[in-house]
């Protein structure tokens, strides 16, 4: 059970790094997706991030 939870955290933790790199290729000029692909990527990322994050909590008392 162990390795599903820290499989779990990495997993989140992956999505958020995606989520900032998104966020962060925003801030570039020139860059080709266009800003709204980029900010609903960079949404649905940290909302999957989100989600998992709390999965692995919850797990993670019991």
């Amino acid at each position: 059970m162990k390795s599903v939870i820290t499989f779990l955290f990495l997993l989140s933790v992956l999505l958020f790094v995606g989520a900032i790199w998104n966020i962060l290729t925003l801030k570039r000029p020139g860059f080709y997706p266009p800003k709204q692909v980029l900010r609903k990527r960079a949404s649905v990322l940290a909302g999957g991030g989100v989600i998992f994050l709390l999965l692995s909590i919850a797990l993670s008392s019991f």
